[in-house]
């Protein structure tokens, strides 16, 4: 089959690798759509490294059909439309027995310690399919559309951690499409305005199409005049941080109300630092929180989202893309010329 292999930081080659094998217990995905996470980008720059072999297939965006089951696999049928929830809890650690499965002490995810989805196939262990982590599409969802679930679900983490409630102002750092993402959750959340920041232009635009209030060019514009301008000098009741920019740490805890909350959602590129000063988190008694991942309920819940035609797909992604663009796909979606490329194989 084709593959994108992994073989370290700036080194993807397409290659011909052999088919999975699976045995009784697994089933052969026929990769059909994958898409482009900004983690993916953190990997292949060798900013992110955890979990992460080589060489190894990432990719841990992607849904497909059955191409083959095992004896042994039951529920399932070959030719089914199906999605992937990467991350794989182990299910009897601290983290998995108190609510908290998505940062697992013993988590494997697809596209880390399994290969992953930047291939024709892609093999289901026994683990994942008894974790429930392969899961049934709905016949009124497209492939295009159902590969968004993840990278929504973890978005609907995010949010339960930012607690975007009834009335709020929300305050998005990034246009991409996680930020564009929080925009349409936060406003289902209720929140009376939402506020995007972003330099990039065509971004902006796609966000006000996401259901955004204000967008601003923080290259030219002051977002701290347009957040208290628009909250009567308070500040916003929630910003969430869709770049993993360190530097802007402090000032976006700056943005905020009193007892308003900062969540840390974008991932950040190990040992670099960012500075806060204390005391803005001191006397505004402000929340600073981080997301890290997805549960499989949020899977499921994100799915839904979907499937009623809640969350506007067509904003997020940018298709077009083959299995042979994965190079130009990866560095788009790094530059900014797209949203979050996806791939057809």
């Amino acid at each position: 089959m084709k593959a994108a292999v992994f073989h370290g930081p700036n080194d993807l080659r397409m290659e011909e690798v052999k088919k999975p094998v699976i045995n009784e217990h697994e089933i052969l995905m026929r990769v059909n759509v994958s898409a482009i996470c900004g983690t993916d980008v953190r990997i292949y720059e060798g900013k992110k490294t955890k979990g992460v072999r080589t060489p190894s297939i990432i990719g841990h965006e992607l849904v497909g059909t059955i191409a083959e089951k095992g004896s042994e696999v039951s529920g399932f049928t070959v030719g089914e439309r199906v999605g992937v929830i990467p991350v794989i809890p182990c299910g009897r650690c601290y983290y998995c027995m108190n609510g908290r499965e998505n940062v697992c002490a013993n988590r494997t995810a697809i596209g880390y310690e399994f290969d992953g989805g930047f291939a024709e196939y892609v093999k289901i262990p026994k683990i994942a399919l008894q974790s429930g982590n392969l899961v049934k599409l709905p016949d009124n969802v497209s492939l295009e559309e159902a590969v968004i679930t993840e990278p929504l679900a973890c978005c609907l983490n995010g949010q339960r951690k930012a607690n975007v409630k009834t009335g709020d102002t929300v305050v998005v750092i990034g246009g991409g499409p996680i930020g564009l993402m929080h925009v349409q959750l936060a406003k289902i959340a209720g929140a009376k305005n939402v506020i995007l920041s972003e330099p990039i232009v065509h971004r902006r635009e796609k966000a006000l199409l996401a259901g955004a209030n204000f967008t601003v060019n923080p290259e030219t514009d002051s977002l701290e005049t347009v957040v208290l301008d628009n909250t009567d000098n308070l500040g916003a009741d929630v910003v969430i941080m869709a770049i993993g920019v360190p530097a802007l740490v402090n000032s976006c805890a700056k943005l905020l109300k009193k007892g308003g909350t900062l969540n840390l959602f974008a991932g950040f590129t190990k040992g670099v630092l960012g500075e806060i000063d204390p005391n803005v988190i001191h006397y505004n008694e402000i929340t600073l929180n981080g997301t890290s991942a997805l549960t499989r309920s949020d899977y499921y819940n994100s799915l839904s989202l979907i499937a009623s035609g809640q969350i506007n797909t067509e904003v997020l992604t940018t298709t077009g893309y083959k299995l042979e663009d994965i190079q130009k796909a990866i560095l788009d979606v790094r530059n900014g010329n797209g949203m979050k490329s996806v791939i057809n194989i």
